[in-house]
């Protein structure tokens, strides 16, 4: 049963990562190179929104080599504590003013990919 959560949560993480970075990013990037923001700002928005994206690929990869070798168990749980936390995070924010925040999807996967994974290493 651990082997099936672990890579339910690691399809989650991948599938974010996807469409985070590639749907998500072609979306934000025309947001913000049409604003009147700095270039650096830009820039580092631009880092910032691709540092997610990287983290949820390296959280698919770390869960799937868990599932595959279980005396590696130890490895999942900062990708659990850091998928936890980003859901705490959306939520917190989105109950203190940035309501738009529960409207997108990173509360409800990163929730359910921090879930999945404690239930398969748990």
């Amino acid at each position: 049963m651990a082997f099936w959560y672990l890579n339910a949560a690691a399809f989650i993480a991948a599938v974010g990562a996807v469409f985070h970075g590639y749907v998500g990013g072609r979306i934000y990037l025309g947001h913000i190179n049409g604003s009147d923001l700095e270039d650096l700002t830009k820039s580092l928005s631009v880092v910032s929104w691709q540092v997610f994206t990287i983290w949820l690929a390296v959280s698919a990869g770390v869960l799937v080599c868990v599932s595959l070798d279980a005396s590696l168990g130890l490895m999942a749980y900062p990708i659990i504590a850091v998928n936890a936390l980003c859901a705490l995070l959306f939520v917190y924010l989105g109950v203190t003013g940035h309501g738009q925040l529960l409207k997108l999807p990173g509360a409800y996967l990163t929730g359910a990919t921090a879930c999945l994974a404690y239930l398969g290493v748990g």
